[in-house]
């Protein structure tokens, strides 16, 4: 008998911010295949009856290709189990969501995606950055920026307006940056780096556009990271810090830097 796969959006990595759709999935499953970036400390507790498999994917080094990964989620699921795939953030946002529901189409096989908070809202949020604020931003634009970006993607980028949130973009940052200030980004736009969000150790580092390279490099900026471009980076607050504080102790490290 046939069983199912359920996509589980994880949320921005604290557990408690997983949804009861969620829960209630991971305590039915007979087997999990779990991310790296997903809520997974306690899982043993939250899916007491299931096999849990870590399929993670670090920045340079996959455990499993993504091709192995959809074949185990079918195998298991024409072996009449309930695999439950959990993820960071939500399934559809960068997160191979649609592959897999491809894959499990083809094979037949039931699938059901359950949504999660992703990271390009949350962990701004966590920042304290609006993604959108009346008379400063009305849209947003998400980006990977897990490959650099093209030259019409960041003309287009740097004269569109509003805020842009790039996911997986610690390495490519210098690209970003030089592209957006040749394509006439201003260079005192503010930009925000928000490292390890929702952990204990959540880090934000802030500087203008012609800074935010130098001030990523003094501060050894690490993924996982959130990079948000836009003039509501000036909204943040890091604990008691403001983002006026956080582009005054950047500018301060670029004075002192060797």
């Amino acid at each position: 008998m046939t069983g199912r796969v359920t996509l589980v959006g994880g949320g921005p990595g604290r557990e408690e911010l997983l949804t009861v759709a969620a829960v209630r999935a991971l305590g039915s499953a007979d087997v999990v295949l779990y991310d790296r970036l997903a809520p997974h400390a306690r899982l043993a507790e939250l899916a007491p009856d299931a096999d849990l498999v870590d399929v993670g994917k670090q920045p340079g080094h996959h455990a499993l290709p993504q091709e192995e990964i959809e074949a185990l989620l079918v195998a298991h699921a024409l072996a009449g189990r309930h695999v439950v795939r959990l993820k960071g953030g939500d399934p559809y946002v960068f997160g191979r969501g649609g592959e897999e529901v491809l894959a499990c189409h083809r094979a037949g096989v039931p699938v059901e995606v359950l949504p999660g908070v992703t990271s390009a809202v949350a962990v701004p949020g966590a920042a304290g950055i609006p993604l959108t604020h009346r008379g400063v931003s009305r849209l947003f634009t998400v980006v990977s920026g897990h490959a650099p970006l093209s030259d019409d993607e960041l003309r287009h980028l740097a004269g569109l307006g509003g805020t842009i949130v790039v996911l997986m973009g610690v390495n490519t940052l210098p690209q970003l940056a030089a592209g957006l200030a040749r394509h006439g980004m201003a260079a005192s736009m503010p930009v925000a780096i928000i490292e390890r969000g929702f952990r204990c150790d959540q880090r934000t580092t802030i500087a203008d556009l012609s800074g935010i390279v130098p001030a990523a490099g003094l501060a050894g900026v690490s993924s996982p990271a959130v990079i948000v471009v836009g003039e509501v980076v000036r909204l943040a607050h890091d604990g008691d810090r403001s983002a006026a504080e956080l582009m005054e102790r950047a500018a301060g490290f670029a004075a002192v830097a060797p």
